[in-house]
């Protein structure tokens, strides 16, 4: 039986259900692509590291696909190719150093398109779509139908994610709720094309430390802001300081960036869950592997946001450690 337990594991969706229960665990296989664009962050770096290792070590052959053309297509670090591989380069390293078993498999997309059947499959994958689909699909690169307008090259990427996909044969793809429209996009044209519609896997974006609270639009981590992520280069001294000046409110759960890393990134990973140290007025130090727990508690007031930022800062350092010293020699942004 495929274990979708381990597939659904933090994650916030699967697409289908029903269609990954179907799916053999002994020939089946998976993606993620990355798109090399600076250093990597803690959801690449710790989030989907683990997701990746769950499934190769549940016997799912995945491909960890460095989308290099895809970069250059949305003016990743300039456009410049040597600079977006370099960056390629430090996120595999950084996977690697928390133990990956060895047949999960790193991939260029410049390899991958130097196949004359990826471009036959890439105009067949053309011909089963429109441009106001494409349109649709422009989020993935975080781009709007005007950004397109002015350079033509922007629709040719979410043609490239579901070629990808496609001509891979790939079963599963892996990929933040950012990626949802491309694997929707992929699962209507491989109904046109009469090709399998690929399980579809989405994981929570983690917020901008900087916070948006309820009534704001979701803003996620982003690198062209040192301060609203967490990079796996990150010192132990410089994720206390963004974490100590990152918006946490007090009883909110909800729209709180602290409480997000918590929830996708401690609790699920560290053997231990988390130990939150408060002041004996206030009941003391108090542990957490459960996150339904943590929410009932904190949201009666009974935690403060100092104690549980000090909390999270430690057990986030702790498990950055593998990341941080594979990265040891990138110390600076791209």
């Amino acid at each position: 039986m495929f274990p979708v337990n381990i597939l659904s594991r933090n994650m916030a969706e699967v697409v289908t259900v029903e269609e990954a229960e179907k799916l053999d665990p002994e020939s089946s296989t998976a993606y993620i692509g990355f798109e090399p664009s600076g250093l990597p962050h803690i959801a690449t770096g710790i989030l989907w590291t683990m997701k990746v290792k769950e499934l190769a070590e549940a016997g799912i052959r995945v491909t960890v696909l460095l989308a290099d053309l895809h970069s250059q297509i949305n003016d990743k670090l300039g456009g410049d190719l040597q600079r977006i591989r370099e960056s390629g380069r430090m996120i595999e390293r950084c996977m690697k150093a928390y133990g990956l078993p060895s047949d999960v498999e790193f991939k260029w997309a410049t390899d991958l398109v130097n196949n004359m059947d990826y471009w036959t499959t890439l105009i067949k994958v053309a011909k089963s779509s429109t441009l106001s689909r494409l349109k649709r699909s422009l989020p993935i690169m975080g781009r709007t139908e005007e950004d397109a307008e002015g350079d033509f090259s922007k629709f040719i990427y979410p043609l490239m994610q579901v070629t990808d996909i496609v001509y891979s044969g790939f079963d599963i793809a892996l990929g933040g709720m950012d990626q949802r429209h491309a694997h929707m996009l992929q699962r209507d044209i491989a109904e046109r094309m009469g090709v399998k519609k690929v399980v579809s896997v989405h994981g929570n974006l983690l917020e901008s430390l900087k916070g948006t609270g309820r009534m704001d639009p979701f803003k996620k981590m982003s690198k062209s802001d040192a301060d609203s992520a967490i990079f796996m280069t990150d010192s132990e001294t410089e994720v206390v300081r963004k974490i100590s000046s990152a918006f946490c409110p007090v009883k909110e759960t909800s729209g709180n960036p602290v409480v997000d890393i918590l929830k996708y990134i401690i609790l699920p990973y560290s053997e231990d869950g988390i130990e939150i140290v408060r002041p004996p007025s206030k009941g003391g130090a108090i542990s957490f592997t459960d996150f339904a727990e943590f929410s009932r508690v904190y949201e009666k007031g009974e935690i403060h946001p100092l104690d549980l930022k000090k909390a999270v800062a430690s057990g986030l350092n702790n498990l950055m450690e593998k990341g941080r010293r594979a990265l040891a020699a990138d110390l600076s942004p791209m």
